[in-house]
């Protein structure tokens, strides 16, 4: 007598990830009350189960959710692609973004972090770190639970800058956010969304707060993450106030761990290499900010010898106007191109690599290993249903090549979080599509209009 379960899912082929890396033909996931129950040939697992409802079928492949190790859920959706693209990074950051992110007001904070959500789910993503929510975070929450994703999130902190007056603070009022938000959100298996203790990190933390923030993520047993040397102006930065480097002040203050996330480490030097791997932190390369804000990662990053000294490296989008876009199937593509380039080597990052980055890489880093990553039994049931008849998926021959390289986001056909439909025939289950362009479209307009930032299209609109 079979079994009943919740959800059959077909594929042509199943990627699992699991250790042995296998990949069925002609396979099925068994999911019921959540959790994946059973991976294998669809046959045997039609034999075993009875499903409620099976979706799928004998040209659609299988894979986990993919994982967004960074992305600013907030601040940018909103304001897509305003920031001119030939902005060096300081005045990116300090001159548009800022300003930009101090506009926001509840309600546009709350559809900025659906609105990501929304896109990350539609391209595969299921599971997110976000960047730090920049004021309202439990409208975003609230926002984010309807959309039906997966996510570790955080209020922007810091206490050393001066401005924007909207969220300036000392650092007893960062410390308390921190607090807070974990007492608000605190980490749960059952817990889709909750919190981590954030900091917005580079040079605008004081080093009470980034003592602080490593004991909340210690005392709540959550990740920490922050951004790190992009660019030359934090190992400037530490070097003027300390005497030494990023990574080696904040192993100095014990900061550093297995439980840090780490964004961006473009530059860094071997010694500090040498203590990042050390210690067991974890970083989460953003491959097109790195091009599109010019941080040289090609050139001085240090990526593949990160993976060869043994350090995890997971991939992330990041901001709206720093990588315009949060499918990570496309931030994969570069993971796996950008240093066969640099290096003149064609075995830097290949493509299961980087798939691997995409995927384990992002649950070891989100200190999830145990939970996403991968379809293997006992897991949470976070599956990707992709669509192969499309153009850029035929002929599928290598299905590895065909994810990273041929194919991206457009071709999901259905998401599953937790053993639930999020995405079905391309489109979302839990919200008004039409309903959240129109009001995207209204609020960007708004947000830029408030911002008072000038309109540096180059092209004349007649």
């Amino acid at each position: 007598m079979s079994e009943n379960i919740d959800l059959l899912v077909k594929g042509w082929y199943v990627v699992t990830m699991n250790p042995t890396r296998d990949i069925i033909h002609d396979g099925a996931v068994a999911i019921r009350d959540g959790n994946i129950v059973a991976v294998g040939k669809t046959s045997q697992l039609e034999a075993q189960y009875s499903a409620t409802e099976t979706v799928g079928g004998d040209h659609f492949v299988v894979t986990p959710g993919l994982i967004n190790s960074h992305i600013h859920v907030t601040g940018e959706p909103l304001t897509r692609g305003y920031v001119p693209d030939d902005t060096p990074f300081e005045e990116n950051v300090f001159m548009w973004l800022c300003p930009l992110y101090s506009v926001y007001t509840a309600a546009e904070e709350r559809l900025s972090g659906q609105l990501a959500a929304v896109e990350m789910l539609k391209s595969g993503t299921t599971t997110f770190l976000e960047a730090g929510t920049i004021r309202f975070l439990d409208e975003v929450v609230d926002g984010l639970t309807e959309v039906g994703i997966r996510g570790r999130v955080g209020q922007w902190v810091w206490d050393l800058p001066p401005e924007p007056d909207v969220y300036k603070q000392d650092t007893d009022e960062a410390i308390a956010k921190i607090q807070s938000q974990l007492e608000r959100f605190p980490a749960s298996d059952d817990s889709r969304i909750s919190a981590w203790s954030l900091l917005v990190g580079h040079t605008t933390a004081s080093d009470p707060l980034w003592r602080a923030a490593r004991e909340l993520a210690t005392e709540n047993n959550v990740g920490m993450s922050f951004h790190m040397s992009p660019a030359k102006l934090d190992p400037e930065g530490f070097v003027d106030e300390f005497g030494h480097r990023p990574m080696v002040h904040l192993a100095e203050l014990g900061v550093l761990g297995p439980d840090v996330a780490m964004t961006h480490c473009v530059q860094v030097d071997d010694q500090e290499l040498k203590i990042m791997a050390e210690t067991g932190a974890h970083v989460a390369h953003c491959p097109t900010t790195a091009l599109k804000v010019s941080y040289g990662v090609t050139q001085v990053g240090k990526m593949p010898e990160m993976v060869q000294s043994g350090i995890n490296l997971g991939i992330g989008t990041d901001g709206n106007n720093a990588s315009n876009y949060s499918d990570l199937m496309r931030a994969t593509y570069l993971v796996a191109g950008l240093f066969k380039d640099g290096r003149q080597d064609p075995q830097m990052f290949p493509a299961e690599k980087a798939y691997e980055m995409a995927t384990l890489g992002g649950a070891e880093l989100m200190q999830m290993s145990d939970q996403i990553g991968s379809l293997e039994v006992g897991k949470k049931a976070d599956v990707v249903v992709h669509d192969t008849d499309r153009p850029e998926w035929r002929p599928l021959l290598n299905v590895m090549n065909q994810l990273v390289w041929s194919a991206d986001g457009r071709g999901v056909h259905t998401v599953i979080v937790d053993g639930k439909k999020v995405v079905e025939a391309g489109k979302m289950l839990t919200v008004d599509e039409d309903r959240m362009w129109a009001n995207a479209q209204q609020s960007g307009e708004a947000i830029t209009l408030r911002s008072g930032l000038p309109d540096k299209s180059k092209y004349p609109v007649l």
